[in-house]
């Protein structure tokens, strides 16, 4: 997925975070989400909880993008033209509908719920992202990974994963990166990666072991769910600093709740993010911003897309400066 607002925040990610929590602090800090319009007057919009200004990665994870439940016909499709990626992996996966994955490597897939798509954009990549017409509701994530500083260049790759499902007493989880509940998923990444859907029955209380050297991010797509000490509501995301081995989740709701879990341990490396470049410096920016401009061999074409690619926004009328995460409280 692009990020397409016409002025899309400079970000520095990765700074340095102070992990300790002070006496009678809440484990887990609820980060609210931001509407941000795909496009132009019939938009699809989206709810985006990474990266923001109080955490910008949970792990090497530093975008996060939760859309629908959206009627298509009536809201606009999803039709994310050739856009171009570099530094980073795209995670995709639906609730719901069904997208066609294009990419300049030649990759044709669609996806549908429960499926992954996995795209490596590292020196560059270019992809599109389109629903199907058999689409009505299109709901899901978007999600991407930064790729530490000696994969950044790494090579395009693509990589289509369907996990089965792993079924606990009152949860059904899909990890479609890392391992949880005994399901591994074999999925190449650069940087050790949780990466799950939980499914909670009605009052459902599940606890799951995890690696306390991971730090995590829940979030909800639907009802109300405890994670450890903190309700979380639709659309928020819950995150937890590194030392926790156990994470207890309680769907306080009438109906079924689902949920995204993400990991990993603290990233450790400093980025620059703009647009859909991860970057170390303003200068790699504008040099990844000219060559797709200029339509450069870096991205690549994908060919016979029946479309437009979508242009670079301009870049603001100064050097773009970095922010880092603020220290927990």
């Amino acid at each position: 997925m692009s990020n397409v607002e016409t002025d899309p925040p400079a970000l520095r990610c990765g700074a340095p975070v102070d992990g300790e929590r002070t006496a009678g602090a809440p484990r887990v800090d609820v980060l609210p989400a931001r509407d941000v319009p795909l496009g132009g007057p019939r938009a699809m919009h989206v709810r985006r909880t990474l990266p923001q200004r109080d955490r910008t990665l949970i792990g090497a994870w530093c975008f996060a993008d939760h859309y629908g439940p959206h009627d298509i016909t009536t809201s606009g499709n999803m039709d994310l033209g050739p856009h171009p990626h570099t530094g980073l992996q795209t995670v995709s996966w639906l609730f719901s509908g069904e997208i066609e994955h294009r990419d300049t490597l030649g990759s044709r897939a669609l996806i549908r719920p429960g499926e992954m798509n996995l795209m490596t954009g590292g020196y560059g990549i270019a992809h599109s992202e389109v629903s199907t017409p058999r689409t009505t509701i299109i709901h899901g994530v978007q999600l991407w990974v930064a790729l530490p500083g000696e994969h950044r260049d790494a090579g395009r790759a693509f990589e289509h994963y369907v996990p089965e499902a792993t079924h606990l007493d009152g949860a059904e989880v899909r990890v479609f990166l890392g391992s949880l509940a005994g399901a591994v998923s074999p999925v190449r990444t650069f940087t050790p990666l949780l990466g799950a859907e939980i499914l909670l029955a009605p009052g459902a209380s599940v606890a799951f072991d995890v690696d306390p050297a991971f730090e995590h991010g829940l979030l909800v797509d639907s009802g109300d769910v405890r994670l450890l000490d903190t309700v979380l509501r639709p659309a928020e995301l819950g995150y937890v600093a590194c030392g926790e081995d156990t994470l207890t989740l309680v769907n306080e709701s009438e109906g079924a709740a689902r949920t995204i879990l993400l990991g990993g341990p603290p990233f450790g490396e400093e980025i620059v993010m703009w647009w859909n470049f991860v970057v170390r410096s303003h200068d790699e920016i504008v040099k990844a911003r000219e060559e797709w401009e200029a339509s450069s061999d870096r991205f690549g074409v994908i060919e016979d897309f029946p479309g437009g690619r979508i242009p670079a926004p301009s870049l603001p009328n100064a050097v773009i400066r970095p922010r880092g995460n603020r220290p927990r409280r």
